[in-house]
């Protein structure tokens, strides 16, 4: 069934919007709640009308959706993640993370608005688009850092790592030199014989 959206529905669409939605979903939810109207060929010229009422409400949420490009424009996410030991991500920065991180920083973009192109599976900057209105865009810049307690897990280990290896070349170094004296050793006591 198709709808014209009356207001911003979240995960459907933007007022003045014409959508496909289950007939439940029309006639129990968005219709009752004036959230939208019937797209038919009956309501053709009352749509047109609507259309011309609706476009002041357009460019009010267009005019917010700009307002927050703006806000977007200087923002700096650092998202925190855990590392394998490869050096990926485990799983990958996703937009419901990004949605989280704006709303913690008082900026509201909602997850579908956000688009990453390829998946983030690894440290490092980013830089991340969303389409907040038709028309409107906004980048923003993410850095996917390793979270710190593993950090310092990780620089433990490669410590007790460099550690032993030092300690085995050490050692191998002494027995060679051991295995070295033992031969001269023996050359002196074969010359003197």
């Amino acid at each position: 069934m198709k709808v014209i959206l009356t207001d911003k529905v979240k995960s459907l669409g933007s007022v003045g919007e014409i959508v496909n939605v289950s007939e439940g979903y029309a006639r129990n939810f968005l219709i009752p709640n004036r959230s939208a109207i019937l797209a038919d060929e009956s309501n053709s010229k009352q749509m047109e009308d609507y259309q011309k009422m609706l476009s002041k409400k357009v460019e009010a949420e267009k005019a917010d959706a700009e307002a927050i490009a703006k806000q977007l424009k200087d923002v700096k996410l650092t998202i925190i993640k855990k590392v394998g030991g490869n050096g990926s991500l485990f799983g990958t920065v996703t937009s419901n993370e990004l949605a989280k991180a704006l709303q913690d920083q008082d900026i509201n973009v909602e997850k579908r608005q956000i688009n990453i192109d390829q998946a983030i599976k690894t440290l490092g900057e980013y830089e991340i688009k969303a389409t907040l209105f038709k028309g409107v865009d906004a980048t923003f810049n993410i850095s996917v850092e390793i979270d710190p307690k593993q950090a310092e897990e990780l620089k433990k280990k490669e410590e007790q790592m460099a550690a032993s290896k030092k300690a085995r070349a050490e050692k191998a170094e002494a027995e060679k030199a051991a295995a070295e004296s033992e031969e001269s050793e023996e050359e002196v006591e074969a010359t003197d014989a």
